[in-house]
């Protein structure tokens, strides 16, 4: 495992967030140019202004324990987090030309059944938490395969580089190829082996992963409702309401339930820790229930425009007070970047005649997903006591960028041409827990 340094020192233009831009307005962040962050042990003691910071603890600055990173004139975030993506799909990202339901019998189901080979699952788990990492996300909330094999292979690697990450194993119980399905009682075995090996390891933390309610049984789904009433502190994990055809298909085979939540509430899935991908499709009442039940969605643009699936509705969330983060949701989703996602996501609310600025796209890619996943004053920002997991960005991505970045005249204009025109190249470093473990 890699090791945090003692005390570090960094100086660059810090910013964060800590409240929802749409309810704090300017409040809801801070900006420090010039600024600074200091770390100890891992975690952040102080972030703020660089000459009072400096002045403050004047002695470190010529002790020869601390180590001190210039980032004067670079621009400071926190960790960006993913709380919809799936490893398995890492290799047919892109896939060409199908609506949900046809593009996971063509593309996803082929790609995840290789997962059964540890050795193969292993070498996809680095690719993509290097592509992760390259992309400046150091947590993501992310699903495995049915094999359990894929879920150890990804956790192995992941605490290789004392990464904050959440996954599980895939349930699917029915309605998938034989060779992905496990059973109600065999899904809930495995799940809770791997609970008691995973979860609470390091930074590791697990989430039952039902894939979507029309691949489970009730069975099935009143087994995973059992496991979060065992391990009550771990997540769910799945689909909700990402195609009018998913939809359609939910009330046939659950033909008692009024909507689509309603298939989850009944095995007691919806609650705080919950997660769901999408969420498009929804009732006044399916919205009314997630908030009262504090589950989050996670909104995957770039997946919703590239399978057809739909345009999400972030005003109706944040008229009925949901959580919402952000998921690129690869390989349905077509990038890692989730500076990318957010431009796609930027497009959704245009054609909705709803604005999207760009400190709430930033604030869905980090203090967002803290709340989504529960981990608010652990990740998300700077303040005293999170895991000090953050990135700089590169001042002069490419040749264009540097030149548009120099028309920009505020840090908003600045924020908004980032991420609309950046990806991974806008990324100059990536630290975990004060170390830097990723370098363009």
């Amino acid at each position: 495992m890699t090791k945090a340094q003692e005390t570090v020192l960094v100086f660059g233009d810090v910013l964060d967030f800590i409240g929802d831009p749409n309810k704090l307005g300017e409040q809801a962040h801070r900006y420090f140019s010039p600024g600074a962050l200091l770390i100890k042990n891992g975690k952040v003691l102080e972030a703020g202004d660089k000459n009072d910071i400096q002045n403050k603890h004047a002695s470190l600055l010529t002790d020869s324990k601390v180590e001190i990173k210039d980032f004067t004139g670079q621009l400071i975030l926190p960790g960006l987090i993913d709380t919809h993506i799936h490893f398995p799909q890492t290799e047919m990202i892109g896939a060409y030309g199908e609506q949900l339901l046809t593009w996971l019998e063509k593309h996803a189901f082929p790609a995840e059944q290789q997962f059964h080979d540890s050795e193969y699952a292993t070498g996809i788990a680095n690719i993509f938490i290097d592509e992760l990492l390259r992309n400046g996300t150091t947590t993501a909330l992310v699903f495995g395969t049915v094999h359990p094999q894929s879920v150890d292979a990804f956790f192995t690697e992941a605490q290789k580089r004392n990464l904050r990450m959440i996954a599980g194993k895939v349930m699917m119980d029915r309605n998938c190829p034989e060779t992905l399905s496990d059973t109600a009682e065999s899904g809930y075995q495995e799940s809770k082996a791997l609970i008691e090996k995973w979860h609470g390891v390091d930074r590791l933390s697990y989430a039952v992963t039902p894939r979507f309610a029309p691949t489970s049984t009730k069975a099935q789904l009143d087994n995973c409702g059992k496991l979060l009433k065992q391990y009550p502190d771990v997540y769910l994990h799945t689909h909700l309401s990402e195609n009018k055809d998913e939809c359609k298909w939910v009330q046939s085979l659950f033909e008692e339930n009024q909507d689509y939540l309603s298939v989850y509430e009944d095995a007691g899935l919806v609650k705080k820790r919950a997660v769901f991908a999408h969420g498009i499709y929804l009732s006044d009442r399916e919205y009314k229930s997630l908030a009262d039940n504090q589950a989050a969605i996670s909104h995957c643009p770039t997946s919703n425009l590239f399978i057809g699936s739909g345009l999400f509705n972030l005003k109706a969330c944040e008229e009925h007070d949901v959580t919402v983060s952000m998921g690129t949701d690869v390989g349905g989703g077509t990038s890692f970047s989730l500076f990318q996602t957010f431009n796609e996501a930027y497009k959704i609310q245009q054609l909705q005649d709803n604005s999207l600025s760009a400190f709430k796209g930033l604030y869905l890619s980090t203090l967002a997903g803290a709340k989504a996943l529960d981990l608010e004053g652990t990740i998300g920002n700077f303040q005293p006591g999170c895991e000090a997991d953050f990135i700089v960005l590169d001042n002069s991505p490419t040749p264009f960028l540097t030149f548009r970045l120099k028309q920009c005249k505020d840090l908003e204009e600045k924020l908004f041409t980032l991420m609309m025109l950046g990806d991974d190249r806008c990324i100059s470093e990536t630290f975990v827990m004060g170390k830097s473990i990723y370098k363009k």
